[in-house]
């Protein structure tokens, strides 16, 4: 009797399947990335700002989709949606897109707020006195130094959306995890299959965990507060 199929390999066609479905996750995490990182950063913004009114919904939004499972919000965009507007209908791919933006705007937002709170209070009282109007003085002296601290749990947290992202499946879109279950159905290899699936996951994470340690590393030796005058140069050449 010949050997068991289960640990036979996966031909070329359905590495290629398996490679089509890792370029969707990786699109569908970029979008809601730069998506929800836009959001994220004008609610972190917000939440640091001066308007009272604003700092209000803004923490309203962020307690929302923090409070609730990603997977919820992928039924309500999918779902819900087109219950609310009759007739219309929300394709798979864009539907994994806005639920994946809106859940990274609330914890982008986060960040950003903590990042802006991280920056001594000292650079905001020195910008003021330089009498930098207020958007100035986030665009030329807090936010460069906020981005220096943004961008370590940034990666942390891109490297949560990507293995969240495989929680669309369910909607039917063929990103990495479903691509890995459809082969394991067709091939009757599913042990071969997922691990497969996992490798591809881990490569990604693992690279950008990586880039991660290797950049607050270049961080650690570089550490230094920048002083607010280096940014008065660039501050009186601005235009409002």
């Amino acid at each position: 009797m010949e050997g068991s199929l289960m640990f036979e390999s996966l031909d070329a066609q359905d590495l290629r399947f398996i490679a089509h479905a890792t370029l969707v996750t990786l699109q569908i995490c970029g979008l809601a990335v730069l998506l929800g990182g836009t959001l994220g950063l004008i609610l972190g913004i917000l939440a640091t700002g001066r308007v009272r009114v604003l700092r209000w919904l803004s923490t309203v939004w962020v307690s929302a989709i923090r409070g609730v499972p990603v997977l919820l919000i992928i039924f309500f965009v999918y779902f819900g949606v087109p219950l609310l507007s009759p007739g219309s209908s929300v394709p798979e791919y864009w539907a994994a897109v806005i639920a994946l933006s809106v859940f990274a705007s609330a914890y982008i937002s986060e960040i950003v707020r903590g990042s802006i709170q991280a920056i001594p209070r000292g650079q905001f009282e020195a910008a003021e006195a330089l009498g930098l109007p207020y958007l100035q003085l986030l665009r030329w002296v807090i936010l460069p130094q906020a981005t220096r601290i943004i961008i370590p749990p940034g990666i942390g947290f891109l490297v949560i959306l990507i293995k969240d992202s495989s929680l669309v499946a369910v909607i039917g879109l063929i990103e990495l995890t479903r691509s890995g279950n459809i082969v394991a159905s067709q091939t009757g290899q599913p042990i071969t299959s997922y691990l497969v699936v996992g490798a591809v996951y881990f490569v990604i994470c693992y690279t950008l965990s990586l880039a991660g340690r290797r950049y607050e590393r270049r961080l650690t030796v570089r550490a230094s507060t920048p002083n607010v005058i280096d940014a008065l140069p660039l501050a009186k050449g601005a235009t409002p």
